[in-house]
Parts: C-alpha cells; sequence; structure tokens
C-alpha cells in the first residue's frame, strides 16, 4: 500500500488561531477518508496546504513522487457556448465516447450532454464538473463539501461512483450519512492535532465517546486508591513498626498518576422559539400554479399541511423546490390560484434572499437584540450567538463586513430567538458543523411550531421530517411514505438507469467495442525514454531543493516585503515542479512496458 502523504510535525497558525500543533498522519492510496473537524479547526486549511497553494509555517508534507491530485473546483472553467461534451473533451483531452461514458455514470445524456452548459442548473453544472474531474483519472480525490447544493439524486449518483472508484479520497464533508456510505476511514482535526482511526465516522465517534468514558473511569479508580493510600500513609508515618511500610506506600502513592483527559469542545446547545401550540391546518394552497411570466413551473397543487407539522421540501435541483417556497412566503407571487396561512400564523423565514438584506449598519449583537423575542435575556441571546460561532468580539462586528456564511447564520440565529411559529428553512445546515446541526435538530424536534424546509442533508432530513412534500415534473405533492422510503424509492431509480446503462454498452457489438481504445502515443524506445526521465528527474530535485531553501529564507524573515518576494518566488516555482511530477509519473508508465 503506497503512501501518498505523509504530514509530519505540522504547525500553522493564523494570528492567535492555531490551526496545526505538531500534526501528523499518513494518506494512503485506495483508501477513502472521511476528513471531520470544527467549523473553524482548519480543514479547509490543510486541504489548500496538500494542494500546495498555501505553506506550513513548520513541518513537513511528504509527497508520493507518482501523486496525481484530483480537486473538484468551485469556480466555473465553462466557455460561452460551450456544450457539455465539447468541455469535457477540452478539459480532459479524452475522447468523445469516454467523455460519454463517464457523463453517463451522472445522468448526463441526451440534451444534457449535447446541450449547452450554461443552460444547466448549479447542481448539473457540478455533475459536469464532477464528470470532468474524474476523467483526468486522479491517484488521490480532494472533495471539499462535495454535497453542499447537491441534490439527493446527485449525492447518491457521486456515492455509487466513490464507492467503485479504485483510487484514494479525502474528504471534507458535515453530511454524515454522505461519509458512512462512501468512507471506510475517519480523519479528526481537533485542537490542533490529527487523530487517524481505521473505520466509518459513526464507528470513530461511539470510539472517542467510549474512550473519554474509560479514561475517566480509569481517573475515577486512581483517585480513589490514592485518597485510599494517603489516609494510610497518613495514619502509619509516625509508627515506628509501619514506617517502612508507609515509606513503601508513598512510593506507590508517587507511581500513580492520572491520565490526561480532553473535555469536549464547547456544543451548541440551540433553544427553539417557545410558541403556543396549535391545531388545525397551518397552510393551505388551492388550485396553485408556480412559476414566472415567461415559465410555469408547476400546477394544480392542491396541499395541506396542519400546526405542528416538520414538512420536508424534496426534489432534484431545478425541479422548482425554492420556487415553491418563495411562492409560500409571497416573495414570489402565484401564477394563479391560492396561498392561505391559518389564524394567527407568524412566519419566520431563513433563506438566501433573506439573509442578503440584512441592516448593514447594525452590529451582530444589536441585529439579535431586535430579533429576540420580548423578554429574551441578554445571556440566552448570547448563548445562541455563540452556538452559531459568534463568540466574544465577534459579537460586535458590524454586519456589512460579514461574510455570506456569517451572514446567514446570523439570520438562522435571529430566528431562533424569535417568537415566530412557523419556520421556513432553506438549506439551514450549510454553514455548520456536525455538532451544531445536531443541535438544530434537537432544537427542531423540541420546537411546538411547523417547519417547512429544505435540506440536502439526509441525516438532517431523516432526524426532522414529519412528512415529505416532493416538487417533480410540474407537480407538488404529499409524498405518502417516510423520508428513508423516499430515499430508497430514488436510490431504486438510479439502480434502474445504471442497469439499462450496462445493458446497452452489453449489446454493443464487438467491432465497436474494439474502436473504444484510446489513441497510442508514437511508440519510443527504452533508451530514449530513460534519457528523459533521467533529465526530468534532475529537474524536480533542483526544483524541489530551491523550494526547500526559499521555504526556509521565508520562515526566518520578519520583513513583509522580502516575505510577500520569497512567497511569490515560491508559488512561480510549485507548478512547474507539479508538471515535472506529473511528465514523470507517465515516463514511468510507458517505461513499464519494457519490463
Amino acid at each position: 500500500m503506497a503512501v501518498l502523504f505523509q504530514i509530519k510535525k505540522a504547525y500553522k497558525h493564523y494570528g492567535e488561531q492555531v490551526l496545526l500543533d505538531g500534526a501528523e498522519a499518513t494518506i494512503t492510496d485506495n483508501v477513502k477518508v472521511g476528513f471531520i473537524g470544527r467549523n473553524g479547526a482548519g480543514k479547509s486549511t490543510l486541504l489548500r496546504i496538500l494542494l500546495g497553494e498555501e505553506e506550513l509555517d513548520q513541518g513537513e508534507i511528504a509527497r508520493h513522487p507518482n501523486l496525481k491530485l484530483g480537486y473538484l473546483r468551485q469556480h466555473d472553467p465553462f466557455l460561452p457556448n460551450e456544450t457539455v461534451i465539447d468541455f469535457l473533451m477540452r478539459d480532459s483531452g479524452q475522447p468523445n465516447w469516454k467523455c460519454g461514458e463517464v457523463a453517463g455514470q451522472f445522468e448526463l445524456k441526451g440534451a444534457y450532454l449535447e446541450g449547452p452548459v450554461a443552460k444547466l442548473s448549479g447542481g448539473w453544472q457540478t455533475r459536469v464538473k464532477l464528470a470532468a474531474l474524474l476523467l483526468h483519472e486522479p491517484t488521490l480525490l480532494i472533495l471539499d463539501e462535495p454535497t453542499n447544493f447537491l441534490d439527493l439524486r446527485t449525492q447518491i449518483l457521486l456515492e455509487h461512483f466513490l464507492i467503485n472508484y479504485r483510487g484514494g479520497c479525502l474528504i471534507v464533508s458535515h453530511d454524515r450519512a454522505f461519509l458512512e456510505t462512501t468512507c471506510t476511514h475517519t480523519l479528526n482535526l481537533s485542537r490542533g492535532k490529527l487523530t487517524s482511526f481505521p473505520g466509518k465516522v459513526e464507528a470513530f465517534l461511539e470510539f472517542q465517546k467510549e474512550r473519554r468514558e474509560h479514561e475517566e473511569k480509569t481517573n475515577a479508580a486512581i483517585a480513589t486508591k490514592r485518597k485510599q493510600l494517603e489516609e494510610f500513609i497518613a495514619r502509619n508515618r509516625a509508627r515506628a513498626a509501619t514506617a517502612a511500610l508507609a515509606q513503601s506506600k508513598s512510593k506507590a502513592l508517587e507511581k500513580l498518576e492520572l491520565m490526561e483527559v480532553l473535555g469536549d469542545e464547547p456544543t451548541a446547545r440551540i433553544r427553539p422559539p417557545r410558541v403556543e401550540p396549535r391545531k388545525g391546518p397551518a397552510l393551505r394552497c388551492r388550485d396553485l400554479a408556480i412559476g414566472y411570466p415567461e415559465r410555469t413551473i408547476a400546477t394544480d397543487i392542491q396541499l395541506e399541511l396542519d400546526h405542528g407539522t416538520r414538512a420536508a421540501i424534496v426534489g432534484d435541483n431545478g425541479q422548482g423546490k425554492t420556487t415553491f417556497l418563495r411562492t409560500l412566503v409571497d416573495s414570489l407571487k402565484p401564477v394563479s390560484g391560492e396561498v392561505r396561512w391559518g389564524f394567527g400564523c407568524k412566519i419566520g423565514v431563513y433563506a438566501q434572499h433573506v439573509y442578503t438584506t440584512l441592516p448593514e449598519k447594525q452590529t451582530v449583537i444589536e441585529y439579535l437584540r431586535s430579533q429576540a423575542a420580548y423578554g429574551k435575556k441578554e445571556q440566552e441571546i448570547l448563548e445562541v450567538a455563540g452556538s452559531l460561532l459568534f463568540k466574544k468580539k465577534q459579537v460586535e462586528k458590524p454586519i456589512s463586513v460579514l461574510s455570506g456564511g456569517e451572514r446567514a447564520r446570523l439570520c438562522l440565529a435571529g430566528l431562533l430567538l424569535s417568537d415566530y411559529n412557523i419556520l421556513i428553512l432553506d438549506e439551514p445546515g450549510n454553514h455548520l458543523d456536525v455538532d451544531t446541526i445536531d443541535a438544530l435538530v434537537d432544537a427542531l424536534l423540541d420546537y411546538e411550531g411547523t417547519v417547512i424546509f429544505t435540506s440536502h442533508d439526509r441525516h438532517f432530513t431523516g432526524k426532522v421530517a414529519t412528512c415529505i412534500v416532493e416538487v417533480r415534473d410540474g407537480r407538488v405533492v404529499n409524498y405518502s411514505g417516510k423520508y428513508h422510503n423516499y430515499v430508497e424509492k430514488v436510490n431504486e431509480e438510479i439502480a434502474a438507469g445504471e442497469r439499462e446503462l450496462a445493458n446497452q454498452k452489453a449489446k454493443l457489438p464487438p467491432d465497436v467495442i474494439k474502436t473504444r481504445v484510446a489513441v497510442q502515443k508514437p511508440h519510443r524506445s527504452e533508451k530514449e525514454i530513460r534519457k528523459e526521465l533521467k533529465s526530468i528527474e534532475k529537474k524536480i530535485a533542483e526544483l524541489d531543493s530551491q523550494k526547500k531553501e526559499l521555504n526556509a529564507q521565508l520562515m526566518n524573515t520578519s520583513n513583509s516585503a522580502e516575505a510577500m518576494r520569497l512567497h511569490n518566488e515560491i508559488n512561480a516555482i510549485t507548478q512547474p515542479l507539479s508538471d515535472a511530477e506529473e511528465r514523470w509519473c507517465e515516463l514511468n508508465e510507458e517505461i513499464q512496458e519494457y519490463e
């Protein structure tokens, strides 16, 4: 089993915030690792370091010479008017048939494959980027929150691929269901230390809990033994007959040391809005059609939800979930029909169009005070702020300087301090870590009002939802089954599509199958390949030496201008070094034909 990355005594900090504190870990090939940790722990920073986009303050990252990284790009690499198949061929250099085969694994077929990328929704464009990434055939996939904004169907498609993918994976995600399905190993970053565990994330969390309980029991037993010895020594030290025994017990006491038990990291405890329970219908949709002047999304919607319901709005991206939610809260007028809320309904909304219009001049704490229900104490407000990562001086930050994620969390905190008896939540878990999502689940389970929400997090949806409303093919209907039944249904539809694709491939005539062979590179002699290989190895050694020397200079300089110059020189070397290493891998593959 080859080692792809070895992290040795890694240190990284920003000001007073310590992200890596002598961290060590090893990542091997063909192993799928779920990378977990609290928000702000430093997971994304470590990924950037592994990708060569940032440097450690101290320590070393050893990389395998054959390492070929694949990273899911966040920006859009598409050209204007480019079709999906044209982009995949241009980006990967692979032939048409190969691009179509990989794209088919993400249901990119027909008009989706032959049509322009720009016409696809964000979720479908993410499918295209995933297909492009896989066409490069990396030895290690690095995925940072890959399920954010992916609909259930795309998540399952990605899961199916990763399960069968032969290379290694390092996946950062707060989606436990996704990690549990795809990853066999776990890497945890906490308090600057990395912990590797040869098992799934749920097993790791249980192991952590059991180990802490064992250490606490051991310490309790040691403390009891120490007390007994101290009492014996105190009683017998002054007596001549027992002084020697007391001395012996004193030595035994010195050897009894308590184990260091790290306490739990601060955990969010979110209190739901306190509301008066109500009965009867909370929402009625009659003969409702939703959409826009130029396009109707869904028609003939007949829906009724009772007070106390927690309804999950589900469906593929682009089917109209957000359009439906916007119509419910009157930020988008119905095409026809009516939306009617029950008497006394007070509606609170968490959605992008809300948190982008927060009052810019207010501070975090001022906004939360303005949103809090009458009678909320300052300590309660600060506790909710802290649970959503606004701690200490951060509550004094003006809203104008907050990032999009911070604004989203602030809006959610305001809702939780309110007295709304209806909560409309659009992807509430996207900016929260695993522990805070669990705290939000607990809060919504205790909430006695009505919740209507969308979420791509299956763990969250499965825990919270009491009914499922599906938006699909121009209809909005109350799905009769539980959420796990709905997930099984989507899985079956995907499996049926995969079987159909396999059957189509099996029916291809032999002469067509033979043509599906990658174009061979011009044949070269072993001597020519070894000559170039030797030259590349020399170049890699020179560039690597230069980079290490520049890094050493960067660590020892306190001049900001000099540090910037050195940083730019390191960046200038990084790409040629990466290209040389990639060429080294290609040459080694060629030379294997002669061995």
